[in-house]
């Protein structure tokens, strides 16, 4: 019995035992679990913490901000490059073309802004384009936005050498060391990552181009006065001179062009407003400041300086003024050109950590990443622009195949397939709109058949294949006197 009890007894407490040790190893497992879930709910909720402090410290621009990015991004020494344009074409086409085209530019950009508050989720201009032509379209204007603004970038480092050359005019100095310099403050200026931090160097931006157009207006008109006859011997036309050719004159339509393309980067833009529908107020500033910019700056210079007038404008203003021109612009130079690095650097970080933390740029090691990432971007433009010998020809067909698109073919395909309501003849408003965009899309294959063609054959007959810059400006002469400076062979325009 006592076996026997002995037995049940150990079998009963043992079933108590085993019952009581698997509750308690259930209780630990689940207490286990439960800190463990805690954990990564603390984890969770830290990481949600950055992402949301991230977007926070991106979302900071308002429409006033925005209207100083867009400001920086389109106006640069290219407003001086108008009175030229005016040369070709006459004062009257060129009136009509400026304001004109900048309407279009303003619609374009009210396009954009109605996609991107449409469809929020849309970052960069390769988004929107993904929800027309797929991702093939999405692969294909990523690579021509990053393209273009590095190309841009190139193109402000040689502007900045060659400003720095007309400033000093030291023949001591290698070109090269000009451009390294250039490249150096680009590179410094697009550290900001954010565009609400870099609207603060918009302020200064602005005021530097202002100043350098002002000097050059008051420039060459008194010295137009001045001159024998004064202001009415100026040989300035109402329309065409004789003799211009269509090609001619199509290229300063594309110069014109060139300096209404705000809406590269205004997807980019508007992804750190903190209220997306103030856009209207930007770009309609914007829009009317150009307008009113592009076409006093044209028409003034034009009938001061006359058919001589050179591209940039403050060429024309005499030796000395232009030396003071070129040092007042020199923040418009590596401000505008700085601004794209950062669009473009904004870009390939987004694509490349699309849902880490590191893209917001809170830690050393996104620093580091952004830091390194503006450097080989500052690098690359410097090496191009440097590097190949036909870089302008190059610059002018990528600007006319992309300029064409991001302006006018882009947004004209927004609105018909992610804008428009309804068909395209139903109502008044779908009919005016439909016809209104059918012509913007017609300018843009206007700008990039044209352009694609001439630009290219403009700077290889007229100017050749230029050498990089990498000899040495100064060239003495054999008698030991004065020494001359030579430039490698450039075409004397140049346009941003």
């Amino acid at each position: 019995m006592a076996s026997h009890a002995s037995y049940n007894d150990s079998a009963y407490t043992g079933g108590a035992w085993d019952r009581y040790a698997g509750d308690t190893g259930a209780a630990k497992v689940n207490g286990l679990d439960e800190e463990m879930e805690k954990a990564d709910q603390n984890y969770m909720l830290s990481d949600d913490a950055t992402l949301h402090e991230g977007e926070q410290k991106f979302k900071k621009l308002g429409w006033f901000k925005l209207t100083i990015c867009l400001i920086v991004e389109a106006i640069a020494l290219g407003a001086l490059s108008v009175p030229s344009a005016f040369a070709t074409v006459g004062m009257v086409p060129g009136v009509i073309l400026c304001v004109g085209l900048g309407l279009v530019a303003i619609y374009t950009s009210y396009v954009v802004g109605q996609v991107k508050m449409r469809y929020p989720h849309i970052e960069h201009y390769a988004d929107a384009v993904q929800l027309i032509w797929g991702r093939f379209g999405y692969e294909l204007t990523g690579a021509m936005f990053a393209l273009f603004l590095i190309l841009v970038v190139g193109s402000h480092t040689l502007t900045g050498t060659i400003a720095w050359i007309n400033i000093v005019q030291s023949p001591g100095v290698c070109a090269v060391v000009w451009g390294v310099i250039s490249a150096i403050i680009l590179f410094l200026l697009a550290l900001p990552p954010t565009f609400s931090e870099f609207a603060i160097l918009g302020y200064i931006d602005f005021v530097s181009i202002v100043v350098a157009i002002g000097i050059t207006i008051i420039a060459t008109g008194v010295e137009a006065s001045r001159a024998p006859g004064g202001l009415s011997a100026v040989d300035w036309s109402l329309w065409p001179p004789p003799g211009t050719t269509f090609y001619e004159a199509f290229l300063s339509v594309t110069n014109i062009v060139f300096a209404y393309s705000f809406a590269v980067c205004q997807f980019s833009f508007m992804s750190e407003m903190h209220t997306p529908k103030d856009y209207v107020k930007s770009i309609w500033l914007l829009g009317l400041t150009e307008i009113f910019i592009y076409t006093l700056t044209g028409a003034l210079i034009y009938a001061f300086v006359g058919s001589a007038v050179s591209s940039p404008a403050l060429l024309s203003a005499g030796t000395l003024v232009s030396r003071v021109a070129f040092g007042i612009a020199l923040p418009v130079i590596f401000i505008s050109g700085s601004i794209n690095g950062t669009v473009v650097g904004r870009y390939i970080l987004n694509r490349a950590f699309p849902t880490s933390p590191i893209r917001f740029i809170h830690d050393v090691k996104g620093w580091v990443l952004w830091v390194a990432l503006i450097a080989v971007v500052t690098v690359i433009g410097f090496v191009i622009a440097e590097a190949i010998p036909f870089f302008n020809a190059l610059l002018g067909i990528i600007s006319a195949l992309f300029i064409s698109f991001f302006t006018f073919t882009y947004p004209a395909l927004f609105w018909f397939q992610l804008v428009k309501v309804g068909k395209w003849n139903q109502g008044w408003r779908n009919i005016t709109l439909s016809l209104v965009n059918a012509l913007v899309f017609v300018i843009g294959v206007a700008v990039l058949g044209c352009g694609t063609v001439s630009e290219p054959l403009r700077q290889t007959l007229n100017t050749g294949l230029s050498g990089p810059l990498l000899t040495p400006l100064p060239v003495r002469q054999r008698d030991g006197h004065h020494p001359t400076v030579r430039h490698r062979s450039r075409p004397r325009e140049f346009h941003l």
